[in-house]
């Protein structure tokens, strides 16, 4: 008798259901039913909501049934459990991406997906499958860190100063050009003076200036070197309304490139200074940022879109940066930048859904030093100050781990954080302090008792303070200390206090003089400024309190005391702060103003308010106050009530406090028509002619921390686990303070059982020049390359626990590196720890990878056949076959029927 199932098996067919057995007769059953099968009865997407947020487990093999026993039941067993446990994630997800969740719900939607992303981690990291290896992130034969450790170099490149023939006479060489190169050695420090008036008549282009300057270094024993550097001009693509238009390249652009030596230090300096101003803002509607470089009273030698008079420079951020909230210099003239961050570099991943990023740029406007905070889960920066010793300190808000060995993986609301660094961006230490409910830091200072401040505001008491109600301003100070010269610094808290109303109070900035500490915020709506006096232990002592009256929508940005007064900076609508004289009237909207009060907060005949924007809104995001004057940056002038995608235009002035006195000022707009100005930071001395050749101020960096915890978003303890295909056996890779690329590659081989082989990558950066110039633009970047050692089944890299992950921190996804011929079938879910349910598109993207992880467990559930190893049968069926088919068919249609 003719097997029918055999001979419609021959073609792929599937004979018709006979039973209730997973869609297959119980002769031909070969397999347990899967949960996703027809006949099975699937559980509601309201029950497994229901099931999600009553805090069960999201993956249980005890509640997992099979309706048959075979060889593979086990493996049968753990994909059913990541079924229901994909499924209950699935429901939290689509419940979130529904339109009109309250707060509160969307928060334990979010806690709860969390909550199962980690335990499906953990999961798969324990999980002992028999016929195949399933695997958290991907299958792959070969692995690279995203994060890099830049190679040390010895040569600058700066950027375009010229376009077109480098034979032409260049403009930025023209007029009166002056400067030192001071180079250090071993031997001594010497000064080789530059004036290109000792060309005489020669015309100043690229090959003859730099030669000129080559003769003097030759002459003065020197192996330093400049050259011109050949920037090649690509196309440019540009959006007309809906339409995406590729312009040709413009003419070559050319740069400046100095080329030393190790044991020579190299510095410009210049002959004559002047102060310089940097505003960094966002510009355009596509994200990007730029630090705009301006000197009071220039001459626009530069040019270029969007340049107005007394702009010297102008540089871009990396990609990846939100915002900027705070800016400082350095007693060197640099200037540090605190960014929050939503994606990293491409050399500098961050570990979850946003970070914060400490960077110094040199006075060329190019950054020299990035540090990623490392934050676990998301963090925002808010304030920066630099010392007079040139550390720096950053203080923001951070939700989930961030100090060493603290994992904060039940933290879900925001707590305080400061982290000092030193003048080369080495972190000295970090503290999170935080009360029961939300708190954030929004200023930090450095007092003359060598202690650090904070302040910002909190929803409940801090330690060792008592709550007023609603959300209160603080301020704590900290000590440092430290056991012996090779111990790390340690930073502790020793004074807190904390004020405000029964409303919602705030600090908006701090700053400190002598042993009085001031603050100034909105406190129930209106604009307070508080001096305390800061005792032997740093605890402030509220001293005197000064209401300058309703803030009108606004707030302040900017506070400082000079010569027994204090000036306070920021934005409001409200045209009658109550402070005495006015030196100009309110205009309409929103106006900046600069009001000078007694150091003592009481009412003065000194006092001075002056009111600065036009008859639309103007806003003040930052303000400093350096020498007596104040500048101010913001949008300027916007029509009141306009969109966010109408035009806008930024604004640089410097305003006399004390008569009201508009000494300078400058507008601009940036692409599309966005201009929109965030911080400031004025340099005394920062600006020279040295900007219109595209060289810093200073000495060049040469070289930086070859320490991981120093260059990228890894702190000290965070770890990754490697699992050998031969012994099975896990191994913890930790990472340590003095974690290098090479160290890390021997941990992992070693944790592998040599399963795996770790080499070191280079990344040179190229460019196509002439004859004569360099083609190799920098000293490129180094990375981890990961494959597995020949002959060897290699390994399985898995994520660390909750808030001490190292993979996320050097750009590796977890999974199984191996070759394709293992004797195991790898499935890779890939579903990358970043996943969550913060906004919109990151519930999209949640769906999507969710959806997608069901279907690897389908095709695992496939592979567990006994017919999955059996050779298919192709080509087309011979005509007979096909006919007795067709009989066939239809004799079992009407069997069935």
């Amino acid at each position: 008798m003719i097997n029918n199932s055999y001979l419609l098996g021959m073609y792929g067919l599937t004979p018709p259901a006979t039973g209730s057995q997973g869609g297959t007769s119980a002769a031909a059953k070969k397999q347990p039913t899967a949960p996703w099968a027809a006949t099975a009865k699937p559980q509601s997407q309201s029950d497994l909501l229901r099931t999600a947020l009553s805090g069960r487990r999201f993956i249980n093999e005890a509640t997992t049934s099979l309706d048959m026993q075979s060889v593979s039941s086990g493996d049968y067993r753990k994909i059913f459990a990541l079924y229901q446990g994909l499924s209950m994630l699935e429901a939290i997800s689509d419940r979130a991406g529904q339109r009109g969740l309250s707060s509160l719900e969307q928060n334990q939607l979010t806690k709860r997906f969390d909550a199962g992303m980690a335990e499906l981690s953990a999961y798969l990291g324990s999980a002992d499958f028999d016929r195949l290896r399933m695997v958290e992130g991907v299958s792959e034969t070969k692995a690279q860190t995203g994060a890099a450790v830049a190679r040390d170099s010895v040569k600058y490149v700066t950027g375009a100063i010229h376009s077109g023939s480098p034979n032409e006479p260049v403009e930025a060489f023209a007029g009166d050009v002056k400067f030192n190169i001071t180079v250090k050695k071993a031997s001594g420090t010497q000064t080789i003076a530059i004036d290109l008036a000792e060309m005489g008549s020669e015309p100043r282009t690229m090959q003859s200036v730099t030669a000129h300057i080559n003769g003097k270094l030759e002459a003065a024993g020197l192996e330093t070197r400049m050259s011109r550097e050949l920037l090649p001009s690509e196309p440019r693509v540009i959006k007309t309304g809906d339409k995406t238009v590729t312009l040709p390249a413009g003419p070559d652009q050319w740069a400046l490139s100095v080329k030393g030596v190790a044991f020579e230090t190299v510095s410009f300096v210049p002959v004559a200074s002047s102060d310089a101003v940097y505003v960094v803002q966002g510009s355009g509607n596509a994200g990007g940022h730029d630090v705009l470089k301006f000197q009071e009273g220039a001459a626009n030698a530069t040019g270029g879109a969007f340049w107005v008079d007394g702009q010297v420079g102008k540089s871009s951020l990396p990609d990846g940066v939100e915002t900027v909230r705070a800016s400082a210099v350095a007693p060197d003239g640099s200037m540090w930048i605190v960014a929050d961050v939503s994606a990293g570099t491409s050399t500098q991943p961050i570990k979850g859904q946003g970070d914060v990023v400490l960077m110094k740029l040199d006075s060329a406007g190019k950054v020299v030093i990035s540090r990623a905070l490392g934050a676990a889960s998301t963090a925002s920066g808010y304030a920066i100050s630099v010392g007079a010793d040139g550390r720096v300190a950053v203080a923001g808000s951070v939700i989930g781990a961030l100090e060493p060995g603290a994992s904060g993986a039940a933290a879900n609301v925001a707590d305080s954080f400061v982290t000092v660094f030193d003048a080369k961006g080495v972190e000295q230490w970090t503290q999170r302090r935080g009360a029961k409910a939300a708190d954030e830091a929004t200023a930090v200072s450095f007092g003359a008792d060598g202690k650090v401040y904070v302040a910002g505001r909190s929803q409940s008491a801090m330690l060792g303070a008592a709550s007023a109600g609603g959300w209160d301003g603080y301020v704590q100070a900290f000590s440092e200390s430290q056991a012996h010269i090779l111990a790390p610094i340690k930073g502790t808290a020793t004074g807190v206090s904390q004020f405000g109303t029964a409303g919602d109070d705030n600090v908006q900035a701090m700053t400190i003089d002598g042993d009085n500490l001031y603050t100034a915020g909105v406190e129930n709506g209106r604009m307070i400024v508080r001096r305390f006096q800061i005792g032997a232990s740093g605890a402030p002592t509220l001293l005197s309190t000064r209401d300058l009256g309703g803030s009108g929508s606004g707030e302040i940005s900017g506070l400082s005391v000079l010569n027994g007064q204090v000036i306070v900076a920021g934005a409001t609508r409200n045209g009658a702060l109550d402070i005495g004289q006015v030196n100009n009237p309110h205009a309409g909207g929103t106006d900046a103003f600069v009001a000078v009060i007694s150091d003592d907060l009481t009412v003065s005949a000194n006092d001075r308010l002056t009111y600065f924007g036009g008859e639309g809104d103007d806003s003040a995001a930052d303000a400093k106050i350096v020498d007596g004057k104040v500048w101010l940056t913001g949008v300027s002038d916007r029509p009141i009530g306009a969109k966010p995608a109408d035009p806008t235009s930024g604004y640089l002035a410097r305003i006399d406090p004390m008569s009201g006195a508009v000494e300078w000022k400058q507008t601009w707009t940036g692409a599309h028509g966005q201009a929109a100005p965030t911080t400031i930071a004025v340099a005394a001395g920062g600006a020279s002619v040295l900007d219109r050749l595209g060289l810093p101020q200073g000495e060049i960096s040469q070289g930086d921390s070859k320490r991981l915890v120093d260059v990228t978003a890894l702190r000290t303890g965070d770890r990754f686990y490697v699992t050998s295909s031969t012994s099975g056996r896990s191994v913890a890779v930790t990472i340590d303070a003095k974690e290098t690329l090479q160290t890390l590659a021997r941990k992992i081989e070693t944790a592998s059982g040599r399963t795996l082989k770790v080499t070191i990558k280079t990344d040179k950066d190229h460019v196509t020049g002439l004859d004569g110039d360099t083609k190799v633009t920098s000293g490129g970047v180094q990375r981890l390359s990961i494959t597995f050692a020949d002959g060897r089944d290699g390994a399985v890299i898995r994520s660390g626990e909750a808030g001490r992950d190292a993979l996320a921190g050097l750009g590796l996804t977890p999974g199984y590196i191996g070759p394709k011929s293992s004797d195991l079938k790898t499935f890779g879910l890939n579903l990358p720890k970043t996943l969550n349910l913060r906004d919109p598109e990151a519930v999209k993207t949640a769906n999507e990878s969710l959806l997608a992880a069901v279907k690897v467990l389908r095709d695992a559930y496939k592979s567990l056949s006994p017919d999955s190893d059996k050779p298919k049968i192709t080509g087309e069926a011979p005509a007979y076959l096909k006919a007795q088919l067709a009989n066939y068919q239809a004799a079992l249609a009407r069997l069935t029927a």
